[in-house]
Formats: C-alpha cells, structure tokens, sequence
C-alpha cells in the first residue's frame, strides 16, 4: 500500500469583490490530488482537497517540500497498524519533518490542503463518508448529518449600491438560509449602518444577521464600530481587530456585550490556546472560527478540540470558516456547531452536493464516501481532470 503520486494544480477563483482588506481579483487556491495504488471497483483510488479562500494556492511549497516527503516515505511510516490504511497521523508527521515550530504561516495551507485530499483518501478506503469515519474514530459512532448553515455575502461589490445589496441577501433568504452574513470595514461607519439596516428591514423575525471586519479595525475603531452595533441584534460581529491581538479582542468584549466570532486566520493548536487564554473570549457566546483547510488539517484541528475540552469549552461553539464539505464533514462528526457557506462565490469549490437544500439554514448530507466531492458535479469534474 502506498501513495503513487501527489499532483498539484494552481486554479483561478478571481471575483470582482472585496472585504475590509482585500479584494480577490486576483485569487487562486491549489487543488490537490493523492493517488494510491489501493484498488477499489477497479481502479485506483484517489483523496481530492484543496485550501480555503482568502489564501492563495501553495503550489511551490506542496512541489518543494511536502509532497517529496510524502513520496519519499517508506510503506510502514504511512499506514496504520494493522496495514489496511493509511494513517494521517503518520503522513502528517512525515510532511512536518525538518520544519521548525512556530511561523505558522503559508505552509500550515500546504499541509492543511494535502492532509484534506488524505482524509478523503482514507475515508474512501473504508468506503465510508468521511463523517462516519470521525464519528466512529473520536465520537459516539453516531454522526449528525444535519448541519447548521450560514450564507456568507454582502461583499463590497462595484457599484452594487443598496438595492443590489439587499437583493444578493433576499437570494439567501430564498434559498432556505435564516443567518447571512456581509462585510463591514470596507466603507465609513455610517454607510456600513446604512448596508446593515437596509438588509434588517427585509429579515423575517426568525432571521438574523451577522457581520465581519476581516480583522481590519484597531482598537478605537473596533470600539465605535461595537458600540453602534449593540443597537442591532446581530448573530456576531466577526474579526474586529487582527487575529493575533488577544489584547483587542478582550478590552472590546468589556464594550460589546454581544457574541463575537474569530479565528479562522490563527493557524495552529498554539495560537489557538492563546485565543482561549488571552483574549478573552466567553464560552457562553462567543464563537471560533479555525479552519482546517488553513490550518494545518484535520489532524492538528483534532488537537485543537483536545485542547478546547480542556478548557471547558462545547466544540458546538466551533462554526468553521471556509464554506467548503471537508468542514461540513467534520461538523456532522465531530459535533460542531455548523459551517460557513458560499452560495454564489468561489464556485465550484463552495457549497453543497448535488439535490442538498438548505431548510431553516441546515442541510442533510447525504451518504457519499469520503468527504463527498463525487457528488458534487461541477466541483468533481475539475477534480477527475487531473487524474485522467
């Protein structure tokens, strides 16, 4: 048993939008395939992942050092004990070979994105959905299909103005979501009031919206900005400040009494204990944001959950970022509180299998091996490709 390659294609998911920081006119991810000689139907089978948005693709960095190491590596350093799979856990520690701690920058993308197309590997070996296998390896065996969802938008889109925005939301609303989110920061105080008030008029009671900073603000700002938004019965009120100022995140939570959710820029099991120890986050309202895809994979995103049960919190409060069905996968085995989603943007990467509705902002995944991108038509068509 062994992994016979690890190609790596570089994609485009360029939009003509931007948040608080950035704008993705220029986005690309890396879309990652492990092939292995193990033969299931009678042909190979093969893990697919690739990272979040808001990165950018990895292509040198998986090409020059992560996959040599993977294929480099002998059989009994890569698959599990009783040799009927590969174990990530070793493949994990295999690619982190001879990287020093700390710095967890663009490589903790890397690994996360070849570590997701393992994970689907594995999976489909035991010819089981990816939520089945964490269910029966760190739960109850019993996994909850039914997964929370939000729909992520309200970007800053040229000359969208009002009448465009709260269309692009009405669209969610349509589509069965019930919490939607936009971004804030990208424009004067007063007009991202304007931009939330105008989508609170058309949300029905049971609605709610949430906002995001991208980490933009400083301290004062993320103050103005908290104290204008307590007029609001928002969802959360997302990265106000960078994610490494713990400092800002505590002294705003003494202003803004409501929830605030972050995370998703904080790349390892270190930082993310430091987000519980230091920036006082509350365990009641709050909400984390990590996103393996981003940080490192499934494997150190397990050792963040350790970590988070030692500290008394319900991993109900993790909601990841990213929008895409590895999260998905994990929230339904793992007992997450749910998953970001894209219903328009950074196709064909976001979003949902084939036939799933949203219903009062939940989904029902279906039974697919692996994480699911067989599913997935548009998405697993560009996956095929690298492979055939």
């Amino acid at each position: 048993m062994k992994i016979t390659n690890i190609i790596e294609e570089t994609k485009s998911i360029s939009s003509n939008i931007k948040n608080a920081y950035i704008d993705f006119s220029k986005m690309t991810i890396s879309l990652v395939a492990v092939c292995s000689d193990v033969i299931k139907n009678g042909k190979p089978v093969i893990g697919y992942g690739f990272n979040s948005n808001g990165r950018y693709g990895q292509g040198h960095l998986i090409r020059e050092r992560f996959r040599p190491r993977l294929l480099e590596a002998l059989p009994k350093d890569i698959i599990n004990e009783d040799g009927t799979n590969f174990d990530p856990h070793k493949m994990w520690n295999i690619m982190m070979k001879n990287e020093k701690p700390g710095g967890h920058g663009e490589r903790s993308v890397a690994v996360g994105t070849i570590d997701m197309a393992i994970w689907d590997l594995i999976s489909k070996i035991e010819e089981k959905p990816l939520y089945q296998v964490l269910a029966e390896r760190y739960g109850n065996s019993i996994p909850n299909r039914n997964v929370f969802v939000y729909a992520a938008g309200g970007y800053y889109w040229p000359d969208q103005g009002l009448q465009g925005l709260t269309d692009e939301i009405k669209k969610y609303l349509d589509l069965g979501y019930s919490v939607v989110k936009k971004k804030i920061g990208g424009a004067s105080l007063s007009e991202d009031l304007k931009r939330i008030e105008a989508i609170l008029k058309i949300l029905g009671p049971n609605d709610q919206l949430a906002v995001d900073a991208n980490g933009r603000f400083d301290l004062e700002t993320a103050i103005s900005y908290g104290k204008a938004l307590s007029d609001y019965n928002l969802f959360w009120y997302e990265e106000p400040g960078d994610p490494l100022d713990f400092e800002l995140h505590k002294e705003l939570s003494q202003h803004y009494l409501g929830s605030i959710a972050t995370g998703e820029n904080l790349f390892s099991v270190q930082d993310a204990r430091n987000l519980i120890r230091y920036a006082g986050m509350r365990k009641e309202k709050d909400w984390l944001q990590f996103d393996c895809a981003l940080s490192y994979g499934l494997v150190e995103y397990l050792k963040i959950i350790e970590m988070l049960k030692k500290y008394d919190w319900d991993t109900s409060r993790c909601i990841p970022h990213g929008g895409h069905q590895m999260s998905l996968a994990i929230a339904a085995g793992l007992g997450l509180g749910g998953n970001e989603s894209y219903p328009d943007l950074f196709q064909p990467y976001g979003g949902f299998p084939d036939g799933v509705k949203v219903e009062n902002s939940y989904i029902k995944l279906p039974e697919i091996n692996g994480i699911g991108f067989e599913g997935k038509s548009d998405l697993f068509s560009i996956m095929k490709m690298m492979t055939d």
